[in-house]
């Protein structure tokens, strides 16, 4: 038994080779968050570039930026990377850089929020107009859904360019083409609308315009959600048909989670008890895909990251707030220093009171100024409201004087 348990132990940190070629040093990778620490101009700033240089540092196979928006026009916060011909290539060669150290990847998540994207800097535009409590959004046009492949796409081959080890594209969590598969968000009655097979469409031109702009051995993942985990969105019988899907495309790996940022969503630890979220469902999606799976979303100690991996549900574990906690935990991990960051509770927070907590930790780590203390929630609150105001001025300053493509 104690011999098992020690073989388990390392199953962490063998290496993994995606189908592209690339080899992953280990089966730990930060998730995409929302850093929300751009300059408001669409560049990465010195603390964000700190903080993925720290998560290197600390032993992770890959690292996701989340949210990458090749266009000003659909960014999920004024925080988010803005990536095209427009952009100042060297600061993003300089995120690159640092955030590859170590033989860490890092992953642009190439990213449109669609029905989603934030009203202060946007027009949002889904699969179809709709006005829905909490939700009111015009329906993109034919000709503007065939115009968001090649966008993917010059995205990624910027990212290339600028020396970053993948993407990685948000099919997830209510973005775009998350919304493209949802049957709520998508009424369309067109080929990008009705059967899965039809709102899969857009995902599957989008992959292959990227696989098409970066070649055969640059790494492309998917995330994907296992259900929105809302009342007439994607259910896991159509997710895993999106699964069957992926199979057969050029993707390298495909990242499981769950849940939609909008009104009424249930959260993704609701029923799912105190294990990952959605291992039952990386079990099933096992059966229908040979490419490498991972799963986001749930994890807080290195036993049940140990267990996804050596049980065979997944190949990859995804941490998001446990590496906002500890940013070397792989590295801990591997050294059998730390089993479990220590988790701070908050009662009675408003909704999106804990995002902001998280994302305003990650400020401080990138300050290198991070405490064992965790702050105070209502003061975390006010600070990112605040941030986003100032860099919602500056966005629509910015951005004013760079002509859009739509």
């Amino acid at each position: 038994m104690v011999k098992a348990r020690r073989q388990q132990h390392g199953v962490l940190f063998g290496p993994l080779q995606l189908p592209c070629g690339v080899t992953l040093k280990n089966r730990i990778v930060k998730s995409a968050m929302s850093d929300s620490l751009g300059d408001g101009t669409g560049h990465p700033t010195t603390g964000q570039i700190r903080l993925y240089q720290r998560w290197a540092r600390g032993g992770l196979a890959v690292s996701v930026i989340g949210e990458v928006q090749g266009t000003a026009g659909y960014a999920e916060t004024p925080g988010n990377l803005v990536l095209n011909e427009a952009s100042d290539l060297d600061r993003f060669r300089k995120l690159a850089e640092r955030g590859g150290e170590n033989g860490t990847l890092l992953w642009l998540q190439l990213g449109h929020a669609g029905a989603l994207a934030y009203k202060p800097t946007s027009t949002p535009k889904g699969p179809s107009a709709l006005d829905l409590p909490g939700l009111r959004c015009a329906g993109l046009t034919k000709g503007e859904i065939r115009q968001l492949p090649p966008e993917f796409a010059r995205t990624a081959r910027f990212a290339r360019q600028a020396g970053f080890g993948g993407v990685q594209i948000h099919a997830a969590h209510g973005f775009l083409l998350s919304q493209f598969l949802s049957p709520l968000f998508n009424r369309r009655s067109d080929e990008y609308g009705g059967t899965i097979a039809n709102r899969m469409r857009l995902l599957l031109e989008t992959i292959d315009a990227i696989r098409t702009a970066v070649g055969p051995d640059f790494p492309v993942a998917v995330k994907l959600n296992s259900s929105d985990r809302l009342e007439g969105g994607l259910g896991e019988q159509d997710a895993l048909k999106v699964v069957e899907a992926l199979d057969r495309s050029s993707v390298d790996l495909i990242d499981i989670s769950g849940g939609t940022y909008f009104p009424g969503a249930k959260p993704a630890s609701d029923g799912a008890g105190r294990g990952p979220y959605f291992i039952g469902f990386a079990k099933r999606a096992r059966a229908v895909t040979t490419r490498p799976l991972m799963l986001t979303g749930g994890f807080k100690t290195r036993g049940q990251a140990e267990d996804a991996v050596a049980g065979g549900a997944v190949d990859i574990v995804g941490l998001a707030r446990a590496l906002v906690l500890e940013p070397a935990l792989a590295r801990l991990w591997k050294e059998d220093q730390k089993p479990e960051p220590d988790f701070p509770r908050f009662s009675d927070a408003p909704e999106g009171g804990i995002t902001a907590w998280y994302t305003m930790r990650l400020a401080e780590i990138g300050a290198d100024r991070e405490t064992p203390v965790f702050g105070d929630l209502g003061q975390a609150i006010q600070d990112y409201a605040a941030r986003d105001k100032a860099r919602t001025e500056i966005w629509l300053r910015h951005f004013a004087k760079v002509p859009r493509r739509r």
